[in-house]
């Protein structure tokens, strides 16, 4: 069920993006309030689930650890997917600024390999710093 969930805020949170590029400059403004609407709506569906283990504990103590163990496991997750997916988004946006620099400067000159080659690396370099931020993380989860 969790999963199902899951799979429908994800398929409404990318829905404006699959609609085409000609509707999208009319409607552009309507669909990014859009995407921003749905997305708030799936964080704040995730902070609910994540916080639900505090909300529906008894008495017990071993229940409330329970439920603090699992909430901090869940925190772990979200941040490591964070650290991935805003590092590559990061890497994205780096090297679709670099590499049509890089291109050009290869089409004047080809002894500009080098350096071209070294601001497109730096542009992934963003990328692999994501992922070994959610490693770190992850390691720490029990």
């Amino acid at each position: 069920m969790a999963f199902g969930i899951s799979a429908g805020v994800a398929a409404l949170v990318a829905s404006p993006l699959l609609i085409s590029r000609k509707a999208g400059q009319r409607y552009g403004k309507l669909l990014l309030m859009l995407n921003l609407f749905l997305f708030s709506l799936a964080v704040v569906s995730v902070l609910v689930t994540c916080l639900s283990g505090y909300l529906l504990a008894g008495e017990s103590e071993t229940t409330v650890a329970t439920a603090a163990e699992s909430n901090s496991n869940a925190w772990a997750f979200i941040s490591a997917a964070l650290a991935t997916g805003i590092g590559s988004i990061g890497a994205g946006i780096a090297v679709a600024a670099a590499a049509p620099a890089a291109i050009g400067a290869l089409a004047e000159n080809e002894n500009n390999f080098g350096k071209a080659m070294i601001f497109v690396g730096l542009g992934e370099g963003l990328a692999i710093f994501g992922l070994l931020v959610s490693i770190l993380i992850l390691q720490k989860v029990p």
